[in-house]
């Protein structure tokens, strides 16, 4: 289902047009992995930087990625995770201390379709820049 809640990884990436344009990599909630008491993306940050890189520029471009991607390693960019706490009905939104506002929650919401979902953001240590 297209607007079924989503988790998942993602950064924020400079391109051509955006100085900070929001890259995802994510898993429908029906998918997703179990994780202790938790729902999760079953790929991870280096995981997939690392597939994207090998694409080389055309192939970022051609996938509609940000070259910026082929150039720098994974922890350059802001990042975060998305997990669906089982027990208490929420997704937590983890990641650096960037992206606790009001607009970066409702970009974030809005592309894994959180929105109308209990959500918390919460920075975590791993996910510094």
């Amino acid at each position: 289902m297209q607007n079924e809640p989503h988790v998942g990884i993602f950064w924020l990436v400079p391109d051509d047009t955006h100085p900070q344009r929001l890259v995802t990599d994510m898993t429908p909630l029906s998918r997703a992995q179990t994780y202790g008491q938790a729902l999760t993306h079953p790929r991870g940050h280096y995981e997939v930087w690392l597939a994207w890189q090998k694409l080389g520029v055309t192939g970022l471009l051609r996938n509609g990625l940000p070259r910026t991607i082929y150039a720098h390693e994974y922890e350059a960019f802001p990042r975060g995770r998305i997990v669906f706490q089982q027990a208490e009905e929420r997704f937590i939104i983890y990641g650096d201390r960037l992206f606790q506002n009001d607009a970066s929650e409702k970009s974030i919401c809005s592309v894994f379709h959180l929105t109308g979902h209990a959500v918390c953001i919460r920075t975590d240590r791993h996910y510094v820049v």
